[in-house]
This record gives C-alpha cells, sequence and structure tokens, in this order.
C-alpha cells in the first residue's frame, strides 16, 4: 500500500446563491478593496489515505467526495492526490 494525500476544494455551483460569498464581498468593498467585484466561499480539505495505486486513491476520493465530503446537489468538487514519501509527514 501507498501512501497518497488528497487536497480536496468543494465550492457552491455558479447557480447556488451564495450569502457568505456576497457577506465577504461586501466586508472588502468597505475596507477599501473597491476592485473585488464577487466571492464565492467554499472549503478545502486534506486527507491522507492508503491505496494500491493512484487510480484507486482517486476513485476512493471521488467516491468519497460524492458521499460524505461534498453535496453534488448543490457543489462542486475537485481535487488533486498526490503520493507521500514514507515519514514525510510527521
Amino acid at each position: 500500500m501507498i501512501q497518497y494525500q488528497a487536497k480536496i476544494r468543494v465550492t457552491l455551483r455558479p447557480s447556488v446563491l451564495d450569502p457568505a460569498g456576497t457577506a465577504v464581498a461586501s466586508g472588502l468593498q468597505n475596507m477599501g478593496y473597491n476592485t473585488v467585484e464577487q466571492v464565492r466561499m467554499g472549503k478545502y480539505i486534506e486527507l491522507t489515505l492508503q491505496a494500491e495505486n493512484q487510480t484507486q486513491a482517486e476513485e476512493m476520493v471521488n467516491s468519497m467526495c460524492d458521499r460524505l465530503l461534498a453535496n453534488p446537489v448543490i457543489e462542486n468538487y475537485d481535487f488533486d492526490v498526490e503520493a507521500v514519501a514514507a515519514g514525510a509527514n510527521t
């Protein structure tokens, strides 16, 4: 088994209202950052997992996203999966 690290980004679909993003955009504009036109909020998840190979690791992460980490009805997600050297994340 090989250890992999997944970096997952989850964001609301463009058609879904984003009140948190709207509040942050308004706050930034009130602070003088007038060039900010739009903010979309999301979440970032890192996890490590064991898998036989890269393909299996990516399939596992995709399944995790579909089943728990994201709500596919209202959210989009993408991720990167990289092999981690043994003992690299101490």
